[in-house]
């Protein structure tokens, strides 16, 4: 049996922000960053690429923030 893997190449088992090939300063979409947040820095595309998915997460991180922002303000009064 012959496989094409290369089992040799320092960037297979490491994290996905410290490869060579990642981290050259490229831009990503919410649904990669999401996806790196959740993997802890593994996978880039375990949320698949659909910028959609990236956009619902940011939608309830600021929905939770504001609805914080607001509760605390009217318990102040």
């Amino acid at each position: 049996m012959k496989t094409d893997l290369d089992f040799r190449n320092r960037d297979l088992f490491g994290h996905t922000t410290f490869r060579s090939t990642f981290n050259d300063f490229e831009d990503i979409n919410s649904t990669q960053a999401w996806s790196l947040f959740f993997t802890a820095g593994q996978n880039d595309a375990a949320l698949g690429f659909n910028p959609v998915v990236g956009n619902a997460f940011n939608s309830l991180v600021l929905a939770a923030v504001g609805a914080g922002i607001i509760t605390t303000v009217f318990h102040l009064f």
